[in-house]
């Protein structure tokens, strides 16, 4: 959820990318000839024309018709009897129609999918706006597993256009956000009311259109451009990527004459002056005005000290411990108030669910991984006092952590000894995302998380700025300053007494490092596929070549094709007049 203007507390909670959740705790996910199933500590028994999953969930399928015996989470059952024909077909050939069957099966878990009506609409509901797709959460930094559908659109196997969970909701939400910018700013000039009041309400609007657009693009490098409200009788029609460009500077260069650099104790969360520069000085970036990206991004570097900095505590960025800081530029505002449903309606919860989507099985859902070279990389370098990386620990859950950092606690949530337990994978590269975790408080995830969401940070902000400046002529020396005050925080020597001294020597080696440094402060944050764009690694095989080095998911990744997404089926065909598509398909599509 997200604060919007004078009008409501909160929209429907985005982030740069999505975050993929899931509103009952007994899911499928399905393969031909087997179904598969990950919650709690599930066990699949396989036997001829019958399935089971027996613990702490129960499911049982059997014979040539099935039954659900009882679905159960904490708190809650639902017991619902379904006969099937054509099970057999589902547990041994997977069509759809009884497929669909096992989903209507198991998919009322929670109260407000009891109608059959939700059931059909919410049967994996992942609400993006919880939006960290692998394209930006998990770009190379991380994988999904347990959803076998989703985890194909992890390995750039795009076979189903219409997959709702992997495409259409985002472009769904998107354009809902962008709707309701519109409608605002096609409405609220009309008021009557104060004025500077008045410019601030449209300048918020201004900059979360932006923002939308600004995913548009990252996701599918071109969409349609509404820029007032539109009826059912709208025809989409092609935009491509420049001329979204052009409109996300102009909303923001709007949006960042009339908000205020910042806002009381009531209004926090909402959009600032700083907030638009350091996203207008980002879309600059994407599109190399790297001249102008400097300009934006030093009215914020000219604020540190009186308005921006870097806090003294990295993981509190993490945490509910000391939100809207210094460090924070934007905020998705969260809280635990509402235990809501994940619907988009007045029940729905206010909390953050990322981090259920993260945590291990008996935890959470385990569903988002992170990748073991990023637990390699963190470990090449030590801090000046001869420990290791505390990012590393704060970001990554992984086999035998404790030896690394034998001064840090072992216990995380429910678990006293977390070095590793055999639920959570029996393979040397899994890996948890940490970033986020809510351990220092509860013993287990829920929908309800408390801890506030950065969108962009101080210390994001450095490294653009640092990476603009070697960009625009400046001496990598120099430019590292920036940049230093990142690794001091974290208690690394400066660069030029590092092992990556060297990468001072030149322009292209600097660039490489700072690719690393952002990796590593940044990770699981929202940025990696807009950085892998901007920085070209998606389109030349040498670049895909180096990053399949490290994620093997980048094998199927084809040069000109998978650096966007296609566009959902639906809205090409939704578009198509008299047989021709006034949306028309991504290249190679």
């Amino acid at each position: 959820m997200i604060r919007l203007l004078g009008c409501s507390r909160r929209l429907p909670d985005f982030a740069l990318g999505i975050i993929l959740q899931k509103p009952f705790p007994a899911r499928t996910a399905l393969c031909r000839g087997s179904l598969a199933a990950s919650a709690e500590s599930f066990e699949p028994i396989f036997a001829e024309g019958a399935v089971q999953w027996v613990r702490t969930h129960e499911m049982v399928a059997q014979g040539d018709g099935h039954t659900v015996r009882s679905v159960q989470s904490p708190g809650r059952t639902f017991d619902r009897e379904h006969a099937a024909d054509e099970s057999r077909d589902l547990l041994l050939g997977g069509r759809a129609s009884a497929r669909d069957t096992l989903f209507d099966a198991c998919g009322g878990v929670f109260e407000y999918l009891q109608s059959a009506a939700q059931r059909r609409s919410h049967r994996h509901a992942l609400r993006p706006a919880q939006l960290e797709h692998r394209l930006h959460v998990l770009a190379e930094e991380g994988r999904f597993e347990a959803w076998i559908e989703l985890g194909d659109w992890t390995r750039f196997l795009y076979n189903n256009y219409n997959f709702y969970e992997g495409n259409n909701i985002h472009w769904e939400h998107f354009y809902v956000g962008i709707f309701r910018c519109n409608q605002v700013l096609a409405h609220v000039p009309s008021i009557e009311m104060d004025e500077t009041t008045k410019n601030q309400v449209l300048a918020q609007a201004s900059f979360l259109r932006a923002l939308w657009y600004f995913q548009v693009n990252l996701l599918w490098d071109k969409g349609t451009m509404p820029l007032e409200p539109k009826d059912a009788s709208y025809i989409p029609e092609d935009a491509s990527e420049q001329e979204i460009w052009d409109q996300v500077e102009k909303d923001l260069t709007f949006a960042m004459q009339y908000l205020p650099e910042s806002w009381d104790a009531a209004n926090l969360g909402r959009a600032t002056k700083g907030a638009a520069k350091a996203l207008l000085g980002k879309a600059y970036m994407q599109q190399h005005k790297y001249d102008k990206a400097k300009e934006q991004l030093q009215w914020l570097i000219d604020k540190e000290g009186s308005l921006y900095g870097l806090i003294a505590n990295r993981e509190d960025n993490f945490t509910d411990l000391d939100e809207n800081n210094k460090e924070g530029i934007f905020e998705i505002q969260f809280d635990d108030q509402n235990k809501g449903g994940t619907g988009n309606d007045a029940s729905m919860a206010f909390g953050f669910q990322r981090t259920q989507f993260y945590a291990p099985s008996g935890i959470g859902w385990g569903d988002g991984k992170a990748r073991r070279w990023l637990v390699d990389e963190f470990l090449k370098e030590k801090r000046v006092d001869g420990k290791n990386d505390l990012r590393l620990y704060g970001s990554i859950l992984y086999r035998g952590f404790s030896q690394d950092f034998p001064d840090q606690p072992k216990k995380y949530y429910g678990f006293e000894n977390a070095d590793w337990n055999d639920n959570w994978g029996t393979d040397p590269e899994d890996c948890y995302i940490r970033k986020y975790n809510t351990s220092y408080y509860r013993s287990a995830e829920d929908y309800f998380a408390r801890n506030n969401y950065r969108i962009m940070r101080y210390a994001d902000i450095l490294m653009n700025y640092a990476e603009c400046l070697v960009e625009t002529g400046t001496n990598p020396a120099d430019a590292a300053v920036y940049v230093d005050k990142v690794r001091e925080r974290a208690g690394l020597a400066k660069l030029k007494d590092s092992q990556w001294k060297d990468c001072l020597s030149s322009k292209d080696a600097f660039i490489k490092r700072l690719q690393m440094e952002r990796t590593l402060e940044l990770c699981f944050e929202g940025w990696r596929w807009a950085d892998l764009k901007r920085w070209g690694l998606l389109d030349s095989q040498a670049g895909i070549d180096e990053l399949k080095a490290r994620d093997k998911d980048f094998d199927n990744f084809i040069v000109g094709k998978h650096r966007r997404l296609p566009i959902p089926r639906d809205e090409v065909e939704n578009s198509t007049v008299g047989g021709v598509a006034h949306l028309t398909q991504n290249p190679n599509y």
